[in-house]
């Protein structure tokens, strides 16, 4: 079969898309056969080394695919062949077949597309675990969601007003703050006078809840804007700086720094997670969530689709497909 195949950590334009070797149905795996696959900013991290997870080389990197079950291992319990799943694994992603655990695979619903199970899976997942589990966010609590246009923050933004929550949405261009508004953001501001306009934007009060995928300056300006009791959630540094905390804010402030890793929660807490993904499931097809699908493009070209998602240049969910 054909894969996205790193042969070392290296910039994005040494992948290779080449011949890979057919994954196996053993134990509790399934094999699924794609029908797309998300893009995410983390694989790009992977890729080149910089990421906290570095697998033996070579390796195919992707985490998530959506497509039909093609294969089942002894110990499979429940899924059968011709189901379409969505399913999450640590490797192995750009690929046109994927092994998975069946722990880690959920059958769709009808009318769910592959490319919007994707998107539920890594991106509504980071945003829903961060936001449910981390922050415990609850009704009329202010949140603020950094890079609101990406597939995390449009995630967030949307999560944020399922739970109740009073959004404010911050992107960089009027055409991203755009995107957030139409996500449902009730207030959208940039980042040029960001402490100014979240005070504004806020009455005084200050935040209860960051999420921040972004790092870099913005972070210092969250962190001198937080309310009472506030969480200041860390996603993420798309920025390409991780900031420096004076402590003796959170002591001033008395708000909390908290660190999501969705990927390590999946692992270390499955049944929350699967509670999660029923949780998001069910708002989604309520209308309560609804992902943007910038684009889908061929699997092929995975290095530029790459290359455009750690350039923040991405508006919603990027999705490769064989």
């Amino acid at each position: 079969m054909k894969a996205i195949v790193a042969r070392d950590f290296a910039p994005l334009e040494k992948l290779e898309f080449a011949d890979w070797p057919e994954p196996e149905a053993t134990g509790a795996n399934v094999v699924v056969q794609a029908e797309a696959i998300g893009v995410n900013y983390p694989d790009g991290l992977l890729v080149q080394g910089l990421y906290q997870m570095k697998p033996p080389v070579p390796f195919v990197p992707g985490m998530e695919v959506a497509g039909r079950v093609i294969a089942t291992g002894p110990a499979v319990k429940a899924l059968k062949v011709g189901d379409r799943v969505a399913a999450l694994g640590t490797l192995g992603g750009y690929a046109e077949r994927i092994a998975a655990p069946e722990a880690m695979a959920m059958r769709l619903p009808d009318g769910m597309s592959a490319e919007d199970a994707c998107a539920l899976l890594c991106s509504y997942g980071t945003s829903h675990h961060a936001l449910k589990q981390r922050a415990t966010l609850q009704p009329g609590e202010t949140l603020v969601v950094m890079g609101a246009s990406g597939a995390t923050g449009v995630a967030a933004v949307q999560i944020g007003k399922a739970m109740g929550a009073k959004v404010i949405g911050v992107a960089s261009t009027e055409e991203k703050r755009a995107i957030a508004r139409e996500a449902g953001a009730d207030t959208v501001i940039g980042y040029r006078n960001l402490r100014d306009d979240l005070k504004t934007a806020t009455g005084g009060k200050g935040v209860d809840v960051a999420f921040d995928p972004v790092g870099g300056e913005a972070f210092d300006a969250l962190a001198r804007s937080m309310a009472w009791n506030g969480r200041l959630l860390v996603i993420g540094f798309a920025s390409g700086t991780i900031p420096s905390l004076p402590v003796n804010l959170t002591l001033v402030k008395g708000f909390s720094v908290v660190g999501v890793f969705w990927g390590a929660f999946t692992q270390k807490e499955p049944a929350v997670y699967a509670a999660n993904m029923k949780e998001l499931i069910g708002w989604y097809l309520a209308g309560k969530v609804r992902p943007v699908i910038e684009g889908v493009y061929p699997l092929a070209d995975a290095a530029a689709v790459l290359k455009r998602v750690l350039g923040r240049g991405a508006t919603g969910k990027l999705v490769l497909k064989p």
